[in-house]
């Protein structure tokens, strides 16, 4: 009961501490490591989700627009690598170590690098992150895991880092109360193990029991296969005297059957005549249908011409706009590395105006630091001269009055 109410009491005081409001004011490096963690589950979550939008690109498709959607491709494609070159290194491919490790290095280093580049496209869409919040169910399980482990760290980092001494100590009470009782727990396992021991006991014996049973029950099992096999042999026995009977009769049942098939064999010759008859019939109608295929066939061939003349126009055609295409993709790869300078420097000047414009903010606050000590510095010295002229004047007055 007394242990029960310590790690109650604990359990409501780590609760306490893990509640995000409870953070003290001035525990500013406390919350800036929480905001961290906090800020590493998110994007967790969203990273996660990456395989279910890979699977539903065509549903997500304008809301992520060409750019993710060609990135995600790509990070398609360097995971099958990866699962395709540890498939082949568990089934013993001829490649050496060493280049599988490097091969298997770099596409590591590649797939870190892409799936960086995809959250930083999805956290810039606040709409894109909102939707995929939807998409939890699809988590893998793994990941779920994962995530709920890190969760796990986060709350015991923020734990530890909240508490205090007496908390620490109430702790290794607990922790003392905790290994007392796994003790006990220990010494009860034992006790049941015996007691399980002896219940193998009692069990084997009575299958020791249910075996001699068994042993009477195969022994009666053998009397009566025993029994049964004089059976058998006396409906033998009877069976061929049926046997015999049903010969006799079948016999005689086959004089009945010739002479029936002797009839037949003649209401077969009149059937015969009767559908040489129709067959003729049935010839002169085929002949018939068969000059109605004929001129089908002609027709079908004719027919076919004109669309093997139509074919070739299309192919034709389309040859044309293959040639025009392989020119597009000339000009596309010209102007590619183009396209790739040009960014790479405006991404250059992008980064030169930051710093320009940071310098500048920190000349302007030294600069408003410097005028605001300056005109402080002129106001106390404006002070200082108005107090020494009323004194003079004070003085004077003094003097005046004496004489």
């Amino acid at each position: 009961g007394m242990a029960a109410s310590e790690r109650e009491s604990i359990t409501s005081g780590a609760m306490k501490m893990l509640d995000p409001r409870g953070l003290k004011p001035d525990c500013i490096e406390i919350e800036r490591i929480v905001n961290v963690l906090d800020e590493t589950i998110a994007q967790l979550k969203m990273v996660s989700l990456i395989p279910c939008v890979i699977d539903s690109l065509d549903r997500f498709a304008d809301t992520l627009g060409p750019e993710i959607t060609n990135n995600l491709i790509e990070h398609q494609k360097l995971a099958d690598e990866m699962e395709q070159l540890l498939s082949s290194s568990e089934e013993g491919d001829t490649m050496r170590p060493e280049e599988q490790w490097d091969r298997l290095c770099l596409l590591q280093q590649r797939l870190k690098c892409s799936a960086r580049n995809i959250l930083r496209h999805l956290l810039a869409k606040p709409s894109l992150c909102q939707a995929l919040k939807g998409e939890a169910w699809a988590r893998g399980s793994p990941a779920e895991v994962f995530i709920k482990a890190f969760g796990e760290f986060r709350n015991s980092t923020l734990e530890r880092l909240q508490s205090s001494p007496a908390e620490e100590e109430e702790k290794t009470r607990f922790r003392a109360d905790m290994s007392l009782q796994v003790k006990k727990n220990a010494e009860a396992i034992t006790a049941l193990q015996a007691e399980l021991a002896a219940a193998i006991r009692t069990r084997e014996e009575e299958i020791e029991r249910k075996d001699n049973v068994i042993k009477d029950l195969k022994t009666s099992i053998q009397d009566l296969t025993k029994a049964c096999e004089a059976g058998i042999q006396q409906m033998k026995q009877e069976g061929e005297i049926k046997q015999r009977e049903e010969l006799q009769a079948s016999q005689a049942r086959c004089a009945r059957l010739q002479q029936d098939i002797q009839q037949l064999g003649a209401q077969l010759s009149a059937l015969v005549l009767e559908h040489r008859a129709s067959e003729l019939a049935l010839r002169k109608r085929n002949c018939r249908i068969e000059t109605e295929i004929m001129n089908w066939i002609q027709k079908y061939d004719t027919d076919m011409g004109e669309k093997q003349a139509e074919y070739k126009e299309v192919q034709a055609a389309y040859a044309q706009e293959k040639a025009q295409l392989s020119l597009l993709m000339e000009k596309h790869a010209v102007l590619l590395p183009e396209y790739s300078q040009i960014e790479k420097e405006r991404r250059i000047r992008q980064e030169k105006e930051e710093q320009a414009l940071k310098e500048l903010t920190t000349m302007n606050l030294a600069a408003t630091r410097i005028q605001a000590f300056w005109r402080g510095y002129l106001v106390r010295s404006l002070f200082k001269s108005k107090k020494k002229k009323k004194k003079k004047k004070k003085k004077g007055k003094v003097k005046k009055v004496k004489k």
